[in-house]
């Protein structure tokens, strides 16, 4: 069985993505990683480089053109994904703020070996823990989504979707995935607050606006507005080891009162029958269970 990694990435340096944690975070998995390197204004590229002589780079100039709906993300992706080597079987990809816990890494690895040979699993679909304001708090409000698909087989007519967090085959048709009880954290939102206004500055270009909304001045103006925030939950658990040196690092203090939420009615109710039940009332899922 082998396995290809792949990863899309511009001004990680200059935006502090935790690529570098992202790509080591799935190295034991793969026998090789494709990145895509974009324009870039800093070393991201040189820093990628460096990680481990299995990590192979391909240089993208991303398409300005396409600020609507984050089509570049897609875009990048699916470069990334057709530089990929026929002869993969499976390919795992995970974005610049992404990191797979170490934890997960024999039972991710047994599953791709079970279904390689059968054909009717195109990839599979993984959960997701979204850290917010700092390492210590997760969302815990239904605006999350819960689960992606991660690792897919390596068959060309599959494409990135929409904003690249998730994929599509032929026809627009949705891929059969198997669920793994396997977490991917997403740190996309975890950084010092002037970090974080820099890089919502910078990518709301790819949804076609000029500049970020003043919801997300005000939250990311220095002093947070603990008003926005929907629900948090405090993290209890183990965070990958690859994160804990950009951990200890961490040089912003964020506090949150757990018992406070901002949940509109419908929300809490939505929240409330998922801690019951499990399953979440009207989830999107852009993928189908086998």
């Amino acid at each position: 069985m082998k396995v290809t990694g792949f990863t899309f990435i511009k001004n990680a340096i200059k935006y502090d993505f935790p690529v570098v944690e992202s790509i080591r975070s799935i190295l034991p998995l793969c026998d090789e990683v494709v990145a895509a390197v974009g324009d870039c204004d800093d070393n991201t590229r040189e820093i990628i480089a460096s990680i481990d002589p299995k990590i192979k780079i391909i240089d993208t100039v991303w398409d300005n053109h396409l600020r609507e709906g984050g089509k570049v993300l897609a875009e990048e992706t699916n470069k990334t994904f057709k530089a990929i080597n026929d002869n993969s079987d499976w390919c795992f990809y995970i974005q610049g703020d992404e990191v797979l816990h170490e934890k997960h890494h024999l039972h991710v690895y047994e599953e791709m070996q079970k279904w390689k040979d059968h054909k009717k699993v195109d990839g599979f679909l993984f959960k997701y823990r979204h850290f917010y304001g700092s390492y210590d708090y997760i969302g815990a409000s239904s605006k999350w989504y819960r689960n992606e698909i991660r690792i897919i087989r390596n068959d060309k007519s599959f494409y990135s979707y929409r904003d690249a967090q998730g994929f599509r085959k032929a026809n627009n048709e949705k891929l059969n995935v198997k669920a793994l009880d396997a977490y991917i954290y997403h740190y996309g939102w975890v950084r010092e607050p002037s970090a974080m206004m820099a890089k919502l500055d910078n990518s709301s270009q790819f949804w076609g606006e000029d500049k970020p909304s003043e919801k997300n001045k005000t939250i990311f103006s220095g002093s947070f507005d603990y008003s926005q925030i929907d629900a948090l939950e405090k993290f209890t658990g183990s965070h990958p080891a690859v994160m804990l040196p950009r951990i200890q690092k961490a040089n912003w203090q964020f506090d949150y009162d757990i018992s406070y939420n901002n949940l509109k009615w419908k929300d809490r109710l939505k929240n409330t029958i998922e801690k019951i039940t499990g399953k979440r009332p009207f989830d999107y899922k852009n993928y189908k269970l086998i």
